[in-house]
């Protein structure tokens, strides 16, 4: 058989971070180095769709890096009859131990690489089969080809990901990529009563204008803005007279969130208090508490109050860093998923099914 030629799996690595950017489901699996070193296994043994080899996660483990140096055709094919075979002891030098293939086949290919499009699954093959059942999409295949150079690869990957990828994770994508739109030196946003605000580019105006423009007409009836602040400027807007109607008295230096909307559409109004999270800050329980007593001293019930952490990508570290630290009864939400709401519950809920 005619083997596709290798790219370096710290190459591949380095290619992954290119192909998934930053936005795609599941990218912490697609591009971490047991990705490079899985993908590098299937070109080495041939694994690429339309041909007849076939990967099995094991495979994986039983590479080394002597066995990586040696390219050639006849010696590719030895290593595969052999890594088939069943394992006879301990085999020096191996890549990963034997109790990681299953990590390997679920947190790597089947919950990253299959849903991400770059890896195919054997049709017709019984769950207990023990022959190879993964390989490389074919084109994806293409955009690990040596030869390339750095803007053809760029060009080629882009093409990958319009061509493979659904709308919903493109549109994830180019929300991560480019933010919000820009104007000039400052990004504009639109409240829901049509007037704009000025705030200074960055991650933290990215995710709030999104809040303004994405979030609050989606999930509130009749939302209005009280309260906006950004980094460096403590005040962005603040409509006191809306905030007097509904008995809140706004003091800048009193606790107040990044943003506090209000929905004007329930007979009795509800209060949103929405922190944004581009590196740290999240509503944790002390500040929920906090948050009670300002919404309190304004008559509002802690039924009619709501805790929104707003997030650029539940991918992106900021969250990751800081989810176990979320308020129980508050809800995070995402700008590059802008229908979904995920729900902190601190009452007993009945599963239902997806």
């Amino acid at each position: 058989m005619t083997f596709p030629p290798l790219l370096p799996w710290p190459e591949i690595h380095g290619r992954l971070q290119i192909i998934f950017p930053a936005g795609m489901q599941n990218r912490e699996h697609s591009v971490w180095e047991i990705s490079a070193r899985t993908i590098f296994v299937m070109l080495y043994a041939g694994a690429v769709e339309g041909g007849d080899q076939w990967l099995r996660p094991d495979q994986v483990t039983r590479m080394t890096d002597g066995q990586a140096a040696s390219t050639d055709d006849l010696a590719r094919l030895e290593w595969i009859k052999e890594s088939m075979k069943a394992s006879k002891g301990e085999m020096p030098g191996r890549w990963y131990a034997v109790n990681t293939r299953e990590s390997i086949r679920d947190d790597t290919i089947k919950n990253s690489l299959l849903q991400n499009g770059a890896v195919i699954e054997r049709p017709g093959l019984p769950t207990t089969s023990p022959a190879g059942r993964y390989a490389l999409q074919a084109e994806f295949a293409t955009l690990l080809a040596p030869e390339l150079d750095e803007a053809t690869f760029k060009a080629k990957a882009e093409a990958w990901r319009e061509k493979h990828l659904n709308a919903g994770a493109l549109a994830r994508i180019a929300i991560v990529r480019k933010g919000a739109v820009a104007a000039g030196d400052y990004v504009l946003v639109t409240f829901p009563n049509s007037e704009t605000r000025r705030l200074t580019p960055g991650p933290s105006a990215d995710i709030s204008k999104s809040v303004i423009e994405d979030f609050a007409p989606r999930f509130l009836e009749d939302p209005g803005v009280i309260f906006l602040s950004e980094s460096g400027n403590k005040v962005v807007a603040r409509d006191d007279a809306l905030a007097k109607a509904i008995g809140l008295n706004i003091a800048s230096d009193k606790n107040l969130p990044d943003i506090v909307l209000v929905d004007l559409g329930p007979k009795h109004p509800l209060l949103v208090f929405v922190e944004v999270v581009a590196t740290d800050g999240p509503i944790n329980e002390m500040r929920k508490a906090a948050l009670l007593q300002l919404a309190k001293g304004a008559g509002f019930p802690p039924d009619h109050v709501a805790f929104v952490t707003a997030f650029l990508d539940r991918s992106a570290a900021p969250f990751r860093k800081t989810v176990n630290g979320l308020a129980w009864g508050s809800y995070a939400w995402f700008a590059s998923e802008p229908d979904r709401l995920a729900l902190f519950s601190d009452k007993p809920i009945r599963l239902q099914g997806g």
